[in-house]
């Protein structure tokens, strides 16, 4: 009687179930392994695009200040004008000083940036920005709560007085303008003959970039540095690398634990060959061939493999789902490379499940029926 005549995964899933414990365990093992490999990578991904979506406005924003060759410390109207005609894009002059701000019960020393747009950069969390500012202050969060001053209170500012008219909201860190600790004042408030810097923002990061290289080629030679152009493409480049070192980590940490697991199951398929030694003795004495013995061990490898790794495909993408909302606040929200990711990791598993058992199939294949069945 062949073989091929009987489902292989029936009879490979009956001899698993003799022996229920190592069979689990060895199955947990591959679903441990399979979350590590694809849950970590899910994780590295999902990590790269919360950091990319807190840093979206620093990405798409280009800043140009006077270069190391610039006859003056600040940029005047005229190459103002010049860099609004090299891009397509929103230019916002900023000038900023360190200056001693307080009301009559403390003081401190902060940035005062000065803009006619603040609104492209800040939000107030209380309060109004003016659509046409003129007059009054806005003021970082920290900074009015250091102080203790709100909507409505007057704020000493260098040597003149002006009225707090929104409190700003927290922006991230790393930003091209940080308002968390310090006072926004109109542009005509604050005149230092030009501006210390330009500001260019574009839609993406890509198009930024290409804005910045632009400037660079057409205000700069290869002598003099007019101006100092800085973007962020060399920032999200070490960025990335970053990443992909850590997502590397987290691979070999899946690998690891699919190695443990591989150790697992060949112990289980070993046992399981020594205590079916006199059954497989009897299969080869009525007619199985080598091959037969061979595919029915191996069955319970991959069968084992094709349970965990599906399980722990399972499991690792509610896991993703719960780290992309915890995150991103998006469940769904996984990258384009996901179902690669889930492939991967089904691969390896059933991968070393199939290795882990080759040797116990061919140690069971090859013994000889009739010192098999002697013992």
């Amino acid at each position: 009687m062949r073989l091929d005549r009987f489902p292989v995964t029936a009879l490979a899933w009956r001899n698993l179930s003799r022996a229920k414990a190592r069979s689990a365990l060895a199955t947990l093992g591959i679903l441990i392994g399979v979350v590590a490999i694809i849950s970590l990578t899910m994780f590295g991904t999902t990590l790269q695009a919360f950091f990319l979506q807190d840093a979206q406005d620093f990405l798409q924003t280009v800043q140009v200040s006077p270069g190391e060759d610039s006859e003056s410390p600040v940029l005047d109207q005229n190459e103002v004008a010049e860099i609004r005609q090299l891009v397509d894009a929103s230019v916002y002059p900023v000038e900023s000083q360190s200056l001693v701000v307080g009301t009559a019960r403390d003081t401190t020393r902060a940035t005062v940036t000065s803009t006619d747009r603040p609104r492209a950069f800040v939000t107030a969390a209380t309060g109004r920005i003016p659509e046409s500012w003129r007059s009054g202050a806005l003021v970082g969060q920290r900074l009015a709560a250091q102080l203790d001053v709100g909507v409505g209170d007057a704020l000493r500012v260098g040597d003149r007085t002006v009225r707090v008219v929104a409190v700003l909201e927290e922006n991230p860190r790393g930003g091209f303008i940080q308002a968390n600790s310090g006072v926004f004042l109109p542009a005509s408030q604050l005149d230092t003959g030009g501006t210390d810097r330009v500001l260019v923002r574009e839609d993406s990061p890509e198009a930024a970039f290409a804005a910045a290289e632009t400037i660079r080629q057409q205000l700069n030679t290869d002598r003099r540095e007019q101006v100092r152009v800085f973007d962020a493409e060399a920032s999200i480049q070490r960025f990335q690398n970053q990443i992909s070192t850590i997502q590397t980590f987290l691979l070999g940490v899946g690998a690891v634990s699919l190695l443990v697991a591989a150790v697992s199951i060949l112990n289980v398929m070993l046992m399981s060959a020594i205590e079916r030694r006199e059954e497989i003795g009897v299969l080869r004495a009525v007619g199985y061939h080598r091959r037969d013995v061979l595919r029915l061990m191996l069955g319970e490898a991959v069968l084992l493999g094709v349970v965990g790794a599906v399980g722990g495909a399972v499991l690792s993408v509610g896991l993703g789902a719960l780290i992309n909302e915890l995150l991103l606040g998006d469940p769904t929200a996984f990258s384009e490379g996901v179902l690669g990711n889930i492939a991967l990791g089904i691969g390896f598993g059933i991968g070393a499940a199939l290795l882990s058992g080759l040797y116990p199939a061919w140690k069971a294949a090859n013994a000889r029926p009739v010192e098999a069945l002697r013992d």
